[in-house]
C-alpha cells in the first residue's frame, strides 16, 4: 500500500504542472461533494430500513439488496477520501509537507477501517439471512450470534468513525493554515470536527451515552466548504507557507 501511494504522490506531482490550484481546487470540491451525500449520508439512509423494532437480526433479509447497495457506498466513500487527498496533495504540500502526508496517509487507514467495518455488516447480513431461512427457529442462538457479531460492528463503526474525524480535522486544518478557503470556514470546520469526534466516537469508547446533535453542525459546514471549492476552486492569492516562512527566515 505504502509504494501505491507513493506512485500516486509522484503521479500527483507530474500532473501538478498542468494544472492550476483552482482546478485541483474544484475536483477536491467535487470529490468533498461526493463524499458527503453518496459516503457519509447515503449509505446509513438505506440501511434504515432493517433498523427498527425487532431488530437488524430479523430485518435485514429482506432489505438485502438495500444493504448491499449501502456497502459498495460505504466502500466508495473510503475510496474517495484517499481520491481527495491525492489530488490535493501537490498543493497542500506546498503548505506543509507533514500535514499532507498525514492526510494521505489518514485517508489510507480510513478505506482500511470501511473494509473492516463492511466486513461484519456483511457478517450481520448473512446472519440475518440464515434465521430467514430456519424460519426464526433456534432464535436463541441466533440472538446470541447476532449479539456477538453486532458489538464487532459497533466497535468497527466507532474505529472508523474516530478515523474519518481525524481525517477531516486534519484537511480543515490545512484549510486554516493554508488560507486556501475563507479562515472563518476553515474553523467553524474545525470546530464542528471537534464536536462530532467529542459527541459520538470519544464518548462511546469512554462507555458514555452518545450524543448524536453534537456531530450535526459538521454536515452543513462539510457541505459549505465543499460547494466553496467546486465553484471556486483553491485561492490561488495565497502563496505557501513554506514559501513565505523562508523568505522571512532570510
Amino acid at each position: 500500500m505504502a509504494r501505491g501511494l507513493l506512485l500516486g504522490w509522484q503521479s500527483q506531482e507530474a500532473r501538478a504542472s498542468m494544472k492550476s490550484p483552482k482546478s485541483i481546487g474544484r475536483i477536491t470540491g467535487i470529490l468533498l461533494l461526493v463524499h458527503l451525500a453518496g459516503g457519509l449520508m447515503l449509505p446509513y439512509i438505506l440501511m434504515q430500513v432493517a433498523m427498527p423494532s425487532p431488530g437488524f437480526l430479523e430485518n435485514a433479509a429482506a432489505h438485502s439488496v438495500r444493504i448491499r447497495t449501502a456497502v459498495l457506498l460505504l466502500f466508495m466513500s473510503g475510496a474517495i477520501t484517499v481520491a481527495v487527498a491525492l489530488t490535493a496533495l501537490p498543493v497542500f504540500r506546498r503548505h506543509g509537507e507533514r500535514l499532507a502526508v498525514l492526510l494521505v496517509m489518514l485517508s489510507a487507514v480510513n478505506l482500511a477501517l470501511h473494509a473492516v467495518e463492511n466486513g461484519t455488516l456483511l457478517s450481520t447480513l448473512s446472519l440475518s439471512q440464515a434465521y430467514a431461512e430456519r424460519g426464526g427457529a433456534d432464535a436463541a442462538l441466533f440472538h446470541g450470534l447476532s449479539a456477538v457479531v453486532g458489538s464487532a460492528r459497533r466497535w468497527a463503526h466507532f474505529t472508523h468513525l474516530l478515523v474519518v474525524g481525524s481525517w477531516i480535522f486534519t484537511f480543515f486544518t490545512v484549510m486554516w493554515r493554508s488560507k486556501l478557503v475563507p479562515r472563518p470556514l476553515a474553523g467553524l470546520g474545525m470546530l464542528a470536527t471537534v464536536l462530532q469526534v467529542t459527541g459520538v466516537p470519544l464518548r462511546a469508547f469512554l462507555g458514555l451515552e452518545i450524543v448524536t446533535p453534537m456531530a450535526v453542525p459538521l454536515a452543513p459546514v462539510y457541505l459549505s466548504v465543499a460547494a466553496w471549492l467546486a465553484l471556486r476552486g483553491f485561492d490561488e492569492r495565497q502563496g505557501p507557507v513554506i514559501a513565505e516562512t523562508t523568505a522571512q527566515a532570510r
